[in-house]
């Protein structure tokens, strides 16, 4: 009985329906939540990602990929080695994703994306623009996601 009670301790709560509008379940999201909200988005372009989904979803990523290079490093002694570039390659379109869905949550285009491309200074223009603040108001790509 007490084993059941901790299990339900650490399970972390499901994630709301998309049809049902229940933001207050949100409070209880760890950093795997957003994560795996983000990794279940991995198609949908349109609609808005707020700061609190993109930089979990940053911070799993980065961690997903030291944890890669050090088993490369350990099992093939190289730090870019297979489990990189799984980790790389099946994190791309999910990344790639979640920040075009930032942007919309800015009020901007996800074409602003590639001011990235523009050596140093673009990527620090971008990383402003991830970081700043959600627009409040509805735009061109729905309502502000809360």
């Amino acid at each position: 009985m007490e084993n059941r009670n901790m299990l339900d301790k650490v399970t972390p709560p499901p994630l709301p329906d998309a049809a049902v509008n229940n933001h207050s379940a949100e409070a209880n999201y760890g950093i795997l939540d957003w994560f795996k909200k983000c990794l279940r988005n991995y198609s949908n372009f349109s609609g808005r990602a707020r700061r609190k989904e993109y930089w979990y979803f940053v911070l799993v990523q980065m961690g997903l990929l030291f944890i890669a290079m050090v088993l490369d490093s350990m099992i093939f002694d190289a730090e870019t080695g297979l489990f990189y570039i799984v980790v790389v390659l099946g994190l791309f379109l999910p990344s790639l994703v979640v920040t075009v869905r930032r942007l919309h949550d800015t009020s901007r285009s996800g074409w602003w994306f590639f001011i990235s491309i523009l050596p140093l200074i673009g990527s620090i223009i971008l990383l402003v623009f991830l970081a700043s603040d959600t627009k409040p108001e509805s735009n061109q790509w729905g309502p502000p996601a809360k």
